[in-house]
């Protein structure tokens, strides 16, 4: 009988949804076994729900039984697709776990840039009573949103509270609701030009890698907010950092870097409009269970199909 493999510690509760979601392959947890004991399983297993450094390591040897990987995670630019799509393997991930608590991210960045809630913060550490001399409004304001996956269209739902002009981002150019209009990639430079606020949602592939640059941000508003919670890598920091100090834009609010951690000595820390957080927009304490409600429907399709149904990676589009 072949195994389900899974680097991530899952419950009581969770395995025994797992085991009977494909009951025809064994269940094994590796989480806290020593690096041989777990490679041996792994090399083993036809299917491994996870990913890690285990992981990596067994994907180049010449002798793995995988089938199909689940990430557990929406990013998939951290996985080498190329290895994977040589070996027949199917690759799915976790889009959908995020839209709630991101978008909320997202919307407490652009608040807080707009109505300077992160320069308050700062004058009460240090007792200063220092009011703001002008603030922003959202209200009725363009909304532009690169990648209009799940986390982008329920900004955008969000967006309709504060009555903006929601303008989209895609690859195909395809309408979706509560977007007022869709642009694709090659309109990216005409969507910027005309919005207040530009949310970063893209994954990082061959074609998003640094598509804001140079040349973006010098079409940008001087007034305009870059919030990126999608993939630091689509994102030209030098440029960043250039249009921030010479006040081509007015503000960002990052959560993702193309260096992680963000190095101690780095310009963005000290930029007073600038909202960094630590690559933690994703964090949730529902986030396990909605990534299993995704497992557990493709072990379902598994059990029947041999393939599993809901996410899956197109090599091509790499995500």
């Amino acid at each position: 009988m072949g195994t389900i493999v899974s680097v991530h510690p899952f419950d009581e509760e969770q395995v025994k949804a797992i085991q009977q979601a494909c009951p025809s392959l064994d269940y094994l947890s590796v989480s806290g076994f020593g690096a041989d004991e777990a490679r041996a399983a792994l090399i083993k297993a036809e299917v491994i729900l996870g990913w890690n450094r285990d992981v990596l390591k067994i994907i180049h040897a010449e002798d793995i039984s995988l089938r199909w990987l689940q990430n557990l995670g929406a990013g998939v630019d951290h996985i080498p697709l190329d290895r994977l799509q040589s070996l027949g393997v199917t690759l799915t991930h976790a889009s959908g776990v995020h839209p709630n608590g991101i978008s909320e991210s997202i919307f407490a960045m652009l608040l807080s840039l707009t109505r300077n809630v992160h320069i308050a913060i700062r004058n009460q550490q240090t007792q200063t009573w220092k009011p703001s001399k002008r603030m922003g409004e959202a209200h009725g304001t363009t909304l532009a949103i690169l990648g209009t996956g799940a986390i982008g269209l329920e900004t955008a739902k969000l967006a309709q509270a504060f009555s903006m002009n929601v303008l989209g981002v895609r690859k195909s150019g395809e309408p979706a609701e509560g977007v007022d209009r869709m642009y694709t990639i090659e309109q990216l430079n005409e969507v910027l030009a005309q919005s207040d606020y530009i949310v970063n949602c893209l994954p990082l592939t061959s074609q998003t890698r640094h598509i804001v640059g140079k040349e973006q941000f010098a079409v940008m508003k001087p007034s305009a907010i870059y919030i990126n919670i999608g993939r630091g890598g689509t994102t030209d920091t030098a440029a960043l950092v250039d249009a921030l100090q010479l006040e081509r834009i007015a503000g960002a609010g990052l959560d993702v870097f193309e260096q992680e951690p963000l190095p101690q000595e780095h310009p963005l820390w000290n930029m007073e409009n600038v909202i960094l957080t630590p690559h933690e927009t994703g964090n949730t304490p529902y986030y396990m269970d909605r990534a299993l409600s995704i497992v557990l429907d493709n072990l379902k399709h598994y059990s029947v199909h041999g393939k599993p149904c809901r996410n899956l990676v197109d090599w091509q589009a790499q995500y």
